[in-house]
C-alpha cells in the first residue's frame, strides 16, 4: 500500500502504462496517454521517470521480478552457484505474457534500451557469480589460476542455451544448472 502521495501517484502511472502497453503496444503508448489514464500529471510522471524508457525499464522490473532478486550467500559456494543459475522470478504476474512480448520487440528495436535491459537482467546474477567464483577461490574450494570471464562464460552459457531452445518445453533449469555446476567444479574444483 502506498505511503505517500508521490508513493500513490508513482504506482497509478505504473499501472496505467502497464495496461496501456499491454494493451496498444509502446509505440501506441503516448506519456500523454498514461498522464491521462493514470490521472497524474506529466509534470508528476517526469518527477518519477527520467523518459519513457526508465518507466518501460521498471515495468520490466515489475512483470519479472527483478526487483526481488534473493541473494544466494549459504556459505556453500558449490550450491549458491547452482541456486544461482536456476533462479528463475516466480511467474505468477498476469501481466507478464501480456507485456512481454511488447518490451522484447522493443528491445530488438531499440539499441539502447536493449543494452539497458540486459544491463537489468544479466549483470546481477553475473556479478553474483563473479562474487561467488573469488569467495570459492578464497576458500580454497577453487583453483587460484581461475580466469573469471571464462568461467562465467562457462556457467552462463548452458543456461542461455536452455533459456533460448528449452525455456518453453518441460525441461526443467534445475537440473541443467546442477548439470553444469557439477562439470565445472569437475574443471575447477579441488
Amino acid at each position: 500500500m502506498p505511503r505517500t502521495r508521490s508513493d500513490a501517484a508513482h504506482r497509478k502511472v505504473l499501472d496505467a502504462a502497464l495496461e496501456l502497453v499491454a494493451e496498444r503496444g509502446i509505440e501506441a503508448t503516448s506519456m500523454d496517454a498514461i498522464a491521462a489514464a493514470s490521472g497524474v500529471s506529466k509534470a508528476t510522471i517526469y518527477k518519477h521517470w527520467k523518459d519513457k524508457d526508465a518507466l518501460l525499464l521498471e515495468m520490466l522490473g515489475e512483470v519479472t521480478g527483478l526487483h526481488d532478486r534473493p541473494l544466494f550467500d549459504s556459505g556453500d559456494v558449490r550450491a549458491d552457484l547452482i541456486n544461482v543459475l536456476s533462479y528463475r522470478p516466480p511467474e505468477d504476474n498476469p501481466m507478464r505474457a501480456r507485456i512481454m512480448p511488447h518490451l522484447i520487440a522493443y528491445s530488438a528495436r531499440n539499441q539502447e534500451f536493449g543494452d539497458a535491459w540486459r544491463k537489468a537482467v544479466m549483470e546481477p546474477p553475473r556479478r553474483e557469480l563473479r562474487r561467488l567464483l573469488r569467495e570459492g577461490v578464497k576458500k580454497g574450494d577453487l583453483v587460484l589460476e581461475i580466469e573469471e570471464d571464462a568461467a562465467l562464460a562457462v556457467l552462463i552459457g548452458p543456461i542461455m542455451y536452455w533459456y533460448v531452445f528449452f525455456r518453453r518445453t518441460n525441461q526443467k533449469p534445475l537440473n541443467l544448472a546442477r548439470a553444469t555446476v557439477e562439470t565445472f567444479w569437475r574443471a575447477y574444483g579441488k
